[in-house]
C-alpha cells in the first residue's frame, strides 16, 4: 500500500495524518508513504481539486495506491478498520 498526504505547513491534521502514516510504515508490511507539502511543491486547490475529481476546500487530501480517500478522519478511520492501527 502506497499513500500520499497532501498537506501544508501548520496544518495539524496533516500533521495527524502524517503521524499514523509513519507509525503505519513501522508497523505494516508492504506500508509507505510521501508526505508531499502543497506550499512547497506549489500545488494549488484547483491542482488537488482535478487530482480528487470534485472540489476540495481542506488538507489534507490523501491517496491510497492513487485513489482519493479524503482527509485525516477517513484515513485514520480506513487505518483502523483495516489495520487496527489508530493514531
Amino acid at each position: 500500500m502506497f499513500v500520499v498526504i497532501f498537506g501544508r505547513p501548520g496544518c495539524p491534521y496533516c500533521v495527524r495524518a502524517k503521524n499514523l502514516a509513519e507509525k503505519l510504515k513501522g508497523e505494516v508490511a508492504d506500508f509507505d508513504y510521501r508526505y508531499v507539502d502543497i506550499h512547497a511543491e506549489g500545488i494549488t486547490k484547483e491542482d488537488l481539486s482535478k487530482s480528487v475529481g470534485k472540489p476540495v476546500e481542506t488538507v489534507p487530501q490523501i491517496f491510497i495506491d492513487e485513489k482519493p480517500i479524503g482527509g485525516c478522519t477517513d484515513f485514520e478511520a480506513l487505518m483502523k478498520e483495516q489495520f487496527g492501527i489508530v493514531a
